[in-house]
């Protein structure tokens, strides 16, 4: 049988592969990294299609740059998290809130086992990690609907993760962090993916101030529900990896995980329906069952590897009928957040969160032969206490600093956050992108031809159509 692989401090690269293999210590268990390299190509598939989900969600005129940005976002997380990213957060000389530069440049990070799991390569955990981090910024993004300048987010996603993410990440996830030692329950992300890009969305939302032209009939309306669809479709399936590859080995823990990821997502989206149907006279939602299904998602996110798979119906439910039922939330807090990312990732994140502390057990955290972890439905009644602290911590770190960047930012030249009100009018796309549109190209000449017979037939000159000579009875003119 193979012995756990052990870090040696002397050499934390792994070892020298021209003078050794460094692959001797997996032998026999290489499954468990290849397990969770699989997880991470799966989890790389959520950050388009959260684009594809906020391109739907969009107005057709705005919605090819919530598209570009998810490439963008997964192209400058990488950039971050090679340098210095993975470093603060994950570094084994790391504080209690944030790591040091230990491993700045991807230092030392390759053969060695890593500070998640002895079973994985750390090039391997730095990888999956940093498609956390990717798919949190880009949630982020959505805080800029219809409105946000592109650079700019861009920069605020760079700087973003590096103060805000990292941090929080060293908090819940580094064996020095103080919520890890608390300890607070996060399984895969409630706390620094979800209530931390739910906050940090609604900041966003708050600074750049509400949308203008309000009043127009396609306000608030997505334009294309089959790319909400697709969207959801890439995220439910990412998800798979992104709770399954949680518990950093291949266990029959991070089988229940995958059920529980199901599961959750299922009730979810019955939830949220049901919710739909009865609001809005017995009729459904495409988009209400795509919205359920991330609601569930997000409540089960940090509990999959704690809860049994009944409870975790019971989250996925919960979760989706809270979230459903704040339909007037951006009314409530009157802050234009058309995407809802605080209503799905921070409101569904703090509830899930919640009900982790109420129905971690023992006997799910335990399947992977090592973690025990117990919540109220244990006798540890404690822990809900110790799950608010994570809430309310994390809620009011991310909200703070993310309106500080952003102001800092707001005040750079060139930086400004906001295109101006005619590009607004016009959309994102005709103002951030050159000879590019969403859709066939067709329906704009046909607008065009349009808006030029209009121009000719206005104003003070009648359409000759309207115009109506005088006759006579006999059909004579005067």
């Amino acid at each position: 049988m193979s012995t756990t692989p052990e870090f040696n401090e002397t050499i934390p690269s792994g070892g020298d592969p021209t003078a050794m293999d460094v692959n001797v210590p997996y032998v026999g268990l290489e499954f468990h990294y290849i397990y969770i390299a699989f997880c991470g190509f799966i989890v790389w598939l959520i950050i388009p299609g959260i684009g594809l989900l906020y391109g739907g969600l969009a107005r057709r005129k705005s919605a090819l740059a919530m598209l570009f940005q998810s490439l963008m976002v997964a192209a400058v997380t990488t950039v971050q998290w090679m340098f210095w990213g993975y470093s603060l957060a994950y570094s084994r000389t790391a504080g209690p809130f944030i790591g040091d530069m230990a491993n700045f440049g991807m230092k030392n990070v390759m053969a060695a086992p890593s500070p998640g799991s002895p079973y994985l390569p750390e090039i391997v955990f730095c990888l999956y990690q940093l498609l956390f981090c990717a798919c949190t910024v880009m949630i982020v993004v959505g805080g800029s609907f219809e409105r946000g300048r592109i650079v700019p987010s861009l920069v605020f996603g760079f700087f973003w993760a590096t103060i805000v993410y990292c941090p929080i990440a060293c908090w819940t996830w580094n064996g020095n962090g103080w919520l890890y030692n608390l300890p607070s329950l996060d399984f895969a992300g409630g706390g620094p993916v979800h209530i931390a890009s739910g906050w940090a969305g609604l900041a966003y939302a708050f600074i750049l101030g509400k949308r203008k032209h309000a009043g127009d009939a396609s306000h608030g309306k997505p334009h294309n529900t089959t790319l909400v669809f697709l969207g959801t479709v890439l995220i439910w399936f990412g998800w798979f990896g992104f709770n399954g590859g949680s518990t950093l080995n291949a266990s029959v823990r991070a089988m229940v995980a995958a059920f529980n990821t199901n599961a959750a997502a299922s009730t979810g989206v019955i939830g949220w329906s049901l919710v739909d149907y009865f609001k809005h006279g017995r009729k459904f939602s495409v988009v209400g069952a795509c919205e359920g299904a991330i609601a569930g998602l997000v409540g089960i996110t940090p509990a999959a590897g704690y809860v049994e798979p009944w409870l975790a119906c019971v989250i996925g439910f919960i979760t989706a009928v809270v979230c459903a039922s704040l339909q007037n939330l951006n009314e409530w807090l009157h802050i234009d957040e058309g995407m809802d990312v605080f209503k799905l990732h921070g409101v569904g994140g703090m509830v899930g969160s919640f009900l982790t502390g109420l129905f971690a057990t023992s006997k799910i955290s335990s399947l992977d032969g090592g973690t025990v972890a117990s919540g109220a439905i244990d006798g540890v009644g404690i822990q809900v206490g110790r799950q608010l602290a994570e809430i309310t911590a994390i809620s009011a770190y991310s909200f703070v600093v993310s309106c500080a960047l952003l102001l800092i930012l707001k005040f750079i030249p060139g930086m400004h956050l906001r295109v101006s009100e005619e590009a607004e009018m016009n959309g994102l796309d005709m103002d951030q992108f050159f000879d590019e549109q969403i859709g066939d190209w067709g329906m704009f000449d046909e607008l065009k031809k349009r808006k030029a017979e209009l121009a000719i037939s206005a104003p003070g000159t009648p359409p000759a159509t309207e115009v109506v000579a005088p006759v006579d009875g006999a059909g004579k003119k005067d």
